[in-house]
């Protein structure tokens, strides 16, 4: 069991034939993910070799998806063309697109938002600025490299890639049963609280990890939900308990601005909400540990 991407998921990729998707369409692949299509307007109709697999290319995603019956696109196109690509994602209702690009304006960002949901919010959005999402030992869609851990029954949501790579290798021992990157930029598609309560109802995932940043509020809307809804046992870690007032640090979301969304502002509303917090990544990972154990 995993949340939003299985060992059923079928993959295609909008941007295969570019370098960054198709070098990463043959890291899914050797992932064991069902990949089986592309989408690439200008070369229709051709195939793409990866190792003696070969993968067709579509014009379209509507058109993918008839062929293929993909319900999941890996999305690694240039920031000018995203808005493009995600609009056409939702328009032909894909269940599941992941937006891998960095770099994409925020404008955009909130433009295929509310698209998408004026149309009824068919489509889960993970992204932008994302390293995606991943189901050990069943699917990987998008960046996250597929032997850091075995599958387990920990389920990760994270801000950050890199750090999402860091808990899932500390707490190899257990395994995960998905990890979801949501991407740092201001506005993004899935939210820690989406995430938190698909583990919630995901009854093969015992306990949760949480990796936040600082700057907005959305660590202290989630400490308010896992307060309301949340049985499992949840540990946190905030990255930037250094960083200064007042200035962006890494993700385009991450900036504070007086004592609003601080790293200590965000522990004390995780912690009042019982959640564990370490001051770093290896302390968060023993919180963990101790729990499981």
């Amino acid at each position: 069991m995993a949340i939003w991407l299985t060992k059923d998921s079928k993959v295609i990729v909008q941007g295969i034939t570019g370098g960054e998707g198709s070098k990463h369409t043959k890291r899914m692949l050797a992932a064991g993910t069902q990949v089986v299509g592309g989408v690439n307007p200008r070369k229709a109709g051709t195939k793409v070799d990866f190792d003696g697999t070969e993968l067709p290319v579509f014009a379209s995603v509507a058109e993918a998806i008839a062929a293929t019956g993909a319900d999941v696109s890996v999305i690694f196109v240039p920031p000018a063309f995203t808005k493009a690509a995600v609009v056409e994602a939702i328009d032909a209702e894909i269940p599941l697109a992941v937006v891998i690009t960095e770099g994409v304006p925020v404008q955009d960002s909130a433009a295929f938002w509310a698209y998408n949901v004026a149309k009824g919010e068919k489509t889960r959005i993970i992204g932008p600025n994302c390293p995606g999402i991943a189901s050990p030992g069943a699917s990987n869609a998008g960046i996250i490299p597929a032997d850091i851990t075995p599958q387990g029954r920990i389920g990760l949501v994270s801000k950050s890639g890199t750090l999402t790579y860091q808990l899932m290798y500390e707490l190899r021992e257990f395994g995960f049963s998905t990890a979801v990157g949501i991407g740092g930029d201001p506005i993004i598609g899935t939210t820690h609280i989406d995430a938190l309560k698909a583990f919630q109802e995901d009854p093969d995932t015992d306990a949760i990890v949480m990796i936040g940043e600082i700057g907005g509020d959305a660590e202290e809307r989630a400490a308010e939900f896992i307060k309301a809804n949340v049985t499992k046992p949840v540990v946190g870690y905030i990255a930037g308990f250094t960083a200064p007032p007042g200035k962006t640090m890494g993700h385009a979301g991450a900036i504070i601005s007086g004592s609003a969304g601080t790293a200590d502002a965000k522990k004390v509303a995780l912690e009042a909400a019982g959640v564990k917090v370490g001051k770093t990544p290896s302390e968060t990972a023993q919180l963990m540990r101790d729990i499981l154990s």
